[in-house]
């Protein structure tokens, strides 16, 4: 089993220690950062991503392993950094005005990452003014709103409306979801992607920035 292979396994199992050390030791080995991030971090994220999907794990287990990402994304950062590895696009992320739930948004974050993708999380509560203008100033072309909340779901539109407003809708997707969002509901709304799951976002995000 090469060092990535061992990598991704001990990721899988959420061990962060185990993989923390395996990171130093293929930096120490002469590997490419972005060898070891795509090969070993991202492609262990992947497979949990697909079980997640496949409903072979749960929300624990995801954690657990995106813990351990972070663990390895620690010793790497320098290394990343030096050898200029990019982010493959940015996305705006966030839970709309009047909505406090999180779980589902942070679900998506760690799904994003996990496809190399740098994520501008606002947190939840976020006007639709709050969104665009991060996408502004990050230069985003990604804006991921989500919903748990029926009440809360017509403030999506008003995201789409205000990049309009704002004169980048053409600039930026953007991605709706949450529990009792559809795909009716994204067409009524003028969004452009409804994604039902955390790792069908992060594969709609993906598909979004390397087309």
């Amino acid at each position: 089993m090469s060092i990535f292979e061992e990598m991704s396994s001990f990721l899988q199992q959420g061990r962060a220690p185990k993989v923390k050390e395996l990171v130093s030791q293929a930096l120490e080995n002469g590997e490419d950062p972005k060898r070891i991030l795509e090969e070993g971090l991202l492609a262990g994220m992947a497979v949990i991503g697909a079980k997640f999907k496949n409903n072979e794990v749960y929300v624990p287990e995801v954690l657990i392993a995106a813990r351990a990402m972070n663990a390895g994304m620690e010793v790497l950062k320098p290394a990343l950094a030096s050898g200029n590895v990019k982010a493959i696009g940015k996305a705006i992320l966030g839970t709309v005005k009047g909505d406090l739930h999180d779980i589902g948004k942070n679900l998506v974050k760690i799904m994003l990452e996990g496809k190399g993708i740098e994520v501008i999380d606002l947190g939840t509560d976020v006007p639709p003014e709050k969104f665009i203008q991060a996408a502004i100033d990050n230069d985003a072309k990604i804006v991921a709103a989500s919903a748990l909340l029926t009440t809360t779901m017509g403030v999506m539109k008003d995201v789409v409306d205000k990049a309009l407003e704002m004169g980048v809708r053409d600039k930026v997707a953007i991605m709706v979801g949450g529990a009792p969002v559809t795909e009716n509901f994204k067409d009524s709304i003028g969004a452009d992607y409804y994604a039902p799951d955390a790792a069908s976002a992060a594969d709609v995000a993906y598909g979004i920035l390397t087309a």
